[in-house]
Formats: C-alpha cells, sequence, structure tokens
C-alpha cells in the first residue's frame, strides 16, 4: 500500500490555525503521532496522511463546536501552500497556474487530487479537491479547510473577493448553515459526489499582480525538482493520480489517460514498459488503495463504493475485494471498523 504524505508546511499550518483558536497544538500534534518540533527544525519532513486525519479528529474533539477552521480568515492565514503558493503567485493568471497546480498539488499533499474542468454549461470551471490513500475517514473538518484554502488562495492571489457561482461538498448537512455562508459567500450543496466549487472564466483569466515571469520559470524548476525527489514524475505516479481523478466517472482507458497526460498512448504505453509496470496493474493497484479507504468509511454504501471505483457493477467490487483482501467486501469492512475502534485516538 502507497504511503501517503503532506508537506511540513501544511502540517505545520494546521497546528498553528489550531492554537490561534486557543487549541493546545502541541499537545494535539503529540496525541496524533506528529513531532512538532522536528516539523519546524527539518522543513523537509512529510506526515502521513492517517496522523493527519488524526490531529483534525482530535481538534475537533477538543473544540467541541461545529465548524472548526471554517473561517476564511484563518484559511488565509493558515493554509501554507509553500513553495507552490509561491509559484502561483508569479505566474499570469489562475487559469495557467492551476493548469500546473494540477500537477504541483502531490507537493503539499500526494493524498489530495485537484482537478480543473471546463462546466458542461460554459459557465466557468470546476475547481475539485478529492482525498486518496487514507486507512481512515477523511474528517469533514479536513475535508472542509482544504476547498475553503483553495478558495481563499484564489482571493489571495487575484487579490479580488471573488464569489464562486456554485459550491458542492461531500460532507452532510450541519445544523447551522451561516458559517459556511459568510466562509464562502454561497451556500454550498451538501452530501455531493465530489468537493468542488465553480468559478467565472472571466474570474480565472483575471491577471495576476504580482506575476513575474522570471520568478515563475524559476520557481516553477524548484517545484519540479522537489517533485522529483518526491517520485512524482514518474509515468507511473502520474497514472495513478491520473486514474484516481476520474475513476469515479467509469473505468478510464488507458488512452484516456494518456489524453490526460498529453501523451499519445503509445509514449505513454512505452514510458510504462521502461518503468516496468503496464496500466492494468496500476489501474488495479489505484482501484485497490481507494477500496481500502472507502470500506473504512461507514458513510459509502457498498453499492457507492462500487460506482466511486469505477466498476459496472457491486459484483465486480465483490470479485475484487476477494483477490485484494481474501474476504467479501462486507467482512473486510467490519475488520477495518473494528480495528479503528480499537486504535488508540
Amino acid at each position: 500500500m502507497t504511503q501517503r504524505t503532506s508537506s511540513a508546511a501544511w502540517v505545520r499550518g494546521i497546528a498553528d490555525m489550531f492554537a490561534a483558536q486557543g487549541l493546545p497544538a502541541a499537545a494535539l500534534c503529540a496525541e496524533a503521532g506528529i513531532d512538532l518540533p522536528m516539523l519546524v527544525k527539518e522543513p523537509q519532513t512529510r506526515v502521513d496522511v492517517d496522523r493527519v486525519s488524526r490531529l483534525w479528529e482530535a481538534a475537533a474533539l477538543r473544540h467541541g463546536q461545529p465548524g472548526l477552521g471554517l473561517s476564511r480568515d484563518l484559511a488565509a492565514r493558515y493554509g501554507n501552500v509553500d513553495l507552490v503558493g509561491y509559484a502561483l503567485a508569479s505566474g499570469p493568471n489562475l487559469l495557467v497556474g492551476f493548469e500546473h497546480l494540477q500537477r504541483q498539488m502531490a507537493l503539499i499533499s500526494d493524498a489530495t487530487c485537484f482537478e480543473m474542468a471546463r462546466d458542461p454549461r460554459g459557465q466557468g470551471y470546476w475547481l475539485t479537491i478529492s482525498h486518496i490513500g487514507a486507512t481512515r475517514p477523511v474528517p469533514r473538518e479536513r475535508i472542509e479547510f482544504a476547498v475553503l484554502t483553495l478558495f481563499t488562495l484564489c482571493c489571495w492571489l487575484t487579490r479580488r473577493e471573488l464569489q464562486p457561482l456554485a459550491m458542492d461538498l461531500t460532507t452532510q448537512p450541519p445544523q447551522d448553515d451561516r458559517p459556511y455562508r459568510e466562509a464562502f459567500g454561497v451556500l454550498p450543496r451538501f452530501g455531493q459526489p465530489t468537493s468542488r466549487f465553480l468559478l467565472s472564466e472571466a474570474a480565472l483569466r483575471s491577471p495576476i499582480p504580482t506575476h513575474n515571469p522570471v520568478l515563475w520559470a524559476l520557481h516553477e524548476r524548484l517545484v519540479e525538482t522537489e517533485l522529483n525527489q518526491l517520485g512524482q514524475t514518474l509515468t507511473s505516479t502520474r497514472v495513478r493520480t491520473e486514474i484516481a481523478r476520474v475513476l469515479h466517472r467509469g473505468e478510464p482507458r488507458r488512452d484516456d489517460i494518456a489524453a490526460r497526460l498529453h501523451l499519445t498512448d503509445r509514449t505513454l504505453q512505452r514510458r510504462l514498459q521502461a518503468e516496468s509496470v503496464c496500466y492494468q496493474q496500476l489501474l488495479d493497484d489505484t482501484r485497490r488503495e481507494l477500496a481500502r479507504q472507502h470500506l473504512g468509511d461507514e458513510r459509502h454504501s457498498l453499492a457507492e463504493i462500487a460506482d466511486l471505483l469505477g466498476f459496472a457493477d457491486q459484483s465486480n467490487l465483490f470479485r475484487s475485494c476477494k483477490r485484494w483482501f481474501g474476504m467479501p467486501p462486507g467482512q473486510y469492512r467490519l475488520q477495518l471498523l473494528e480495528a479503528a475502534s480499537e486504535a488508540p485516538s
């Protein structure tokens, strides 16, 4: 199973946000198994995403109120995207910068997928955030803070008070929706298949005031170097990321993924052969990783999980789980939930 991680800068920002809200950040990090002093001393440190989820869980429990981190000011101040943010701030506009962010998001967290896609009705572009590669359910606070950070980043980069045309969240409806209206400027639609918001094309093409072609080229090279050090420039890694992005729409063909990577199908096949992997194995590995994540989350029915994994029907999920885990999905889900309940919080 691939270990997914988040950057030290991102996790430090979350800890600083908790401290700003009066929570004992150091104690919460220790409870989650995160060495906070090490993140300060070793900025290249990566943090296992399950520990990041445990940090959010512990903070939400200590906070005792809904809406932890659901503040535009907090997200703008503490959503630390580090080098990726500098690269975006040097770029010409959000539309160009976010085309790069689809790959660069892995530097912030390779457990987070970002996708920008044109709205079918021509109203603009949907900006989508999804989480992969966790062995425990992703807390709603973590999901909502990630989406809010992306939105506030759009406002900060353009120096404009942007307004989403629409917003979807995978989280369930809250008892009080006022914090969501205040944070996003629009009431999200809850319980949706993906977490995303819609911005107009004009907003995305709005010039970034800090654009500097020389700095942009420099920051892009630095980002590329760090991605390479993390193994994120491998073709097989990029293929798995693209599969994870689109799997919920149905099983993607190899030529579909090649097109998303701006490659011909033959070139993709040749590069995968050079890395001693094949497309079908990457598809199966990605499905297995996502199945492990979704089955550990009681919010998804087995039928929904089959759809999320791009299977034509639930019987395919049953057969695959028998092959992956040696047992049917329902039994494996019980095993995961029992293990989670016994694990220290």
